[in-house]
């Protein structure tokens, strides 16, 4: 049991955050963000959902072996296979934890097609049998806010009785409301024997665009862990968002009295590298972390913060780890100032991790006059390795008013470089068609999208790229002030991460010593 002010926060970013089309993630992402979200104090990170694959059930592996503070939590559906499966992927953690779910609404229920006194049996049975396999099991009615009342009380009794020590409440479809959600936990901690003796759960989904709400009503009914995800990554419309309900509690802690353990200072890096790695960009007016969150334009606006920055600001730049103001570097500086600006940000780079940011910051720093905050954030954000098989060694693009332009490109492909010359409708296209010239291959672009980072003519520009081939969806991204050199920089970035994923689904491919073929 948690105290009674105290309000778990359940990170599912790795399992329901990854299942947004398009967002998936590789191996060693997953390792990275995961690492993050202990390190910012998430209580509990749901790795993924092992059974569904082989690269999933190692990454969910993995991240339980390294986790240091965080109980580690992966996700079975209702039968023993999945149950072992997800507890073979988590027994290594310090705190291992089973979330096993069914659906218990009338529409859920038909699809395994069980009765009400079948599905309670396989209730019944299958949260024992994880309960033998581990001390911290977690059960879901999945719809549940469209489950029959009555139905519901019976279905959590028996979850409790046979050894759940969570409880969780999902809104599977983002159909309540906060009224709702608040009195659907207090009757079921009023009504349900032994409810007193678990925690309750909440987990929303955004259809209604009342995710935040309803998970904050929830708590004020009695639910103390919140499931959530950063920038509210998740299925359709997304999941609860992370930093707001976390910076809700944090600010109206005079009329929701109710702590948790996050690091909100770390807020703003885990939201920029899951937007990195997902290639979900942050849209500008989004709560807590959206470029526009703490940007005052008007002058009314502008005119109070200068006086007083609390009329306009409920909350602190620096309180979501957002530098307080925004000062420019410029050619002239040195590894130390930039060093010293990055852990401003909230980057903590290793020597070799620096050294590269540096080069780029430089190069950089000659073409533009001034270099500010989202310029080096973009810098640190690119997800080139040295690993890569293909490069941009370099572009040259003619464009006329008549007729098409031309990408004259050269390429290393494994080693060797490889030139090119393509035409295409537009800069973008012949350069994309440049890259196929060098290397054919059969993806499919779903996403072209491109922001500035700042402002100005000399601003760099952020290119994300989705593409898909085979069932397999890769993202690139790329920030330059060049548009097309960035553009063509996350197209390579996207293909190489395809290829990445092309060799992980071969037979007996191998990721960090341990064989997919005998997993």
């Amino acid at each position: 049991m948690t105290k009674s002010n105290e309000v778990l926060i359940f990170d599912t970013t790795l399992r329901d955050g990854e299942q947004s089309p398009g967002a998936t993630m590789t191996h060693d992402e997953k390792l990275e963000i995961a690492e993050m979200l202990d390190d910012m104090g998430v209580d509990i990170v749901e790795a993924g959902f092992p059974i569904a694959s082989e690269g999933d059930f190692q990454a969910v592996s993995e991240i339980a072996k390294l986790a240091k503070s965080a109980t580690i939590c992966g996700l079975s559906r209702a039968n023993y296979k999945d149950i072992d499966r997800c507890w073979e992927a988590v027994k290594h953690a310090k705190s291992p934890r089973i979330h096993t779910f069914i659906g218990t609404s009338p529409l859920h229920r038909a699809i395994p097609n069980l009765n009400m006194d079948e599905m309670a049996e396989r209730i019944h049975d299958t949260v024992t049998h994880a309960r033998n396999l581990c001390d911290n099991v977690q059960w879901s009615p999945m719809d549940a806010t469209r489950t029959e009342w009555d139905y519901l009380c019976r279905v959590v009794e028996i979850a409790i009785k046979a050894g759940a020590t969570t409880i969780n409440i999902p809104d599977t479809v983002g159909y309540t409301a906060p009224v709702e959600s608040a009195d659907l936990i207090r009757n079921l901690i009023a009504t349900v024997p032994g409810a007193d003796e678990v925690v309750f759960a909440t987990h929303c989904h955004n259809d209604l665009g009342m995710a935040t709400a309803n998970s904050l009503a929830a708590v004020e009914g009695g639910a103390r862990q919140i499931e959530c995800t950063i920038n509210g990554l998740g299925e359709r419309a997304g999941n609860t968002a992370l930093e707001e309900v976390v910076m809700a509690l944090k600010v109206r802690g005079d009329i929701m009295p109710f702590t948790t353990k996050i690091d909100t200072r770390k807020i703003m890096n885990i939201s920029r590298r899951v937007a990195t790695v997902s290639g979900f960009a942050v849209q500008f007016n989004k709560a807590i972390v959206g470029k526009n969150a703490f940007a005052h334009e008007s002058g009314i606006h502008q005119d109070g913060m200068l006086k007083n920055r609390e009329t306009f600001e409920v909350m602190r730049p620096e309180d979501v780890g957002l530098a307080g103001t925004s000062l420019p570097l410029g050619k002239h500086s040195g590894r130390a100032a930039l060093r010293a600006k990055l852990n401003e940000l909230g980057f903590d780079l290793a020597d070799n991790q620096l050294n590269d940011v540096f080069v780029r910051f430089k190069d950089l720093a000659d073409r533009k006059k001034e270099v500010f905050d989202d310029d080096l954030m973009a810098l640190v954000t690119q997800n080139d390795t040295e690993d890569d098989r293909l490069k941009l060694k370099s572009l040259r693009v003619v464009c006329g008013t008549d007729g098409p332009q031309t990408a004259d490109m050269v390429m290393e492909v494994d080693g060797t470089d490889v030139e090119t010359s393509a035409t295409g409708d537009g800069p973008v296209d012949a350069t994309f068609n440049a890259v196929k010239a060098i290397f054919d291959h059969g993806a499919r672009l779903q996403l072209y999208q491109v922001s500035a980072v700042t402002e100005g003519t000399d601003a760099q520009a952020t290119v994300s790229v989705r593409m898909e081939e085979d069932g397999r969806i890769a993202t690139g991204q790329s920030a330059d002030t060049d548009t097309v050199v960035a553009s063509a920089k996350a197209y390579i970035n996207a293909l190489n991460r395809l290829l990445v994923r092309r060799e992980q689904s071969e037979p007996g491919y191998d990721v960090k010593g341990v064989s997919y073929k005998d997993a």
